[in-house]
């Protein structure tokens, strides 16, 4: 009944600016992702007379080429299994971290929780050399975990802020009928406050998943092996001494970022749901 009542009082004027603006944003987005679909049709002479419009010849042996080709799958599992152990270490942790922000009173939360957030100030890339030796002295390089674990202790910041945000929206009568009834913060915390999570749960999925697929730097140093190489540094096998071909590398951008293009969509109601909990406090 609101949406209908806000419908009617928004006049053409209005309407008009916000139309407008949707289809400004949607050219935004979409045309570089069209683009870049199209490219990966084109040979490299064509993409560089014509970037924009459609193939003058449909190559689509570019595409499956790389479909059948071993390296491209091997380097797409690589890629799963790093985001896989980066998104359920990333939720594990920061669901736990931020319940006891949100529910437990101890002495320094506040200063913990700020210790936290100064990693949202600070990207990976600005502590890449003590984060190799770090990896190295564990002996992690050339592994799964050189790399997942960095990517763990630097989306805490904001899975944590995510995470902290949602559960003090949670209704306190919750939390005081389950200590009437006898339940501890643990059985609290397993029992009821993570069902009623899935929201932002797939908010910091998606957002962590993301990073972790999209991570360029990190893999680059932390791994040496071919084998051991996600999508990201799989694009420079296209890339020879005297040229690059850049055909190619758009046809294996585009087949790569469709899992999280597919992931987004399929999750988008709960991420809006994630993002826009506790943003206003009743």
């Amino acid at each position: 009944m609101t949406d209908v009542v806000t419908s009617e009082r928004l006049s053409a004027g209005t309407k008009t600016y916000l139309y407008t603006s949707l289809v400004i944003i949607s050219a935004i987005v979409l045309i570089p992702l069209v683009t870049t679909a199209l490219g990966g049709f084109k040979d490299l002479g064509d993409l560089r007379t014509n970037p924009f419009g459609l193939p003058v010849e449909w190559h689509a042996e570019n595409y499956t080429d790389i479909l059948f080709g071993d390296r491209y799958w091997r380097q797409m599992v690589n890629s799963l299994i790093i985001a896989a152990l980066t998104v359920f270490l990333t939720v594990s942790v920061s669901a736990m971290a931020a319940f006891s922000f949100a529910h437990v009173r101890f002495f320094g939360a506040d200063f913990l929780l700020n210790y936290f957030l100064i990693g949202l100030m600070f990207p990976a890339a600005t502590a890449i050399l003590p984060l190799f030796i770090r990896i190295r002295d564990l002996g992690l390089l050339n592994t799964y975990w050189g790399v997942v674990l960095p990517q763990v202790a630097f989306g805490l910041g904001m899975s944590i802020l995510l995470f902290r945000n949602y559960f003090r929206n949670l209704p306190e009568e919750l939390f005081q009928a389950a200590v009437v009834d006898g339940c501890g913060y643990i059985r609290f915390f397993w029992h009821i406050c993570l069902p009623l999570s899935r929201p932002i749960i797939a908010t910091v999925s998606i957002i962590s998943f993301v990073g972790s697929w999209n991570s360029y730097i990190l893999p680059l140093i932390m791994l040496n092996s071919e084998k051991m190489y996600p999508w990201p540094l799989g694009i420079m096998v296209y890339r020879g001494e005297f040229g690059t071909a850049w055909q190619l590398v758009l046809a294996f951008i585009t087949l790569t970022i469709m899992p999280t293009i597919i992931v987004f969509f399929l999750a988008q109601k709960h991420i809006i749901a994630g993002l826009t909990a506790g943003a206003v406090k009743s």
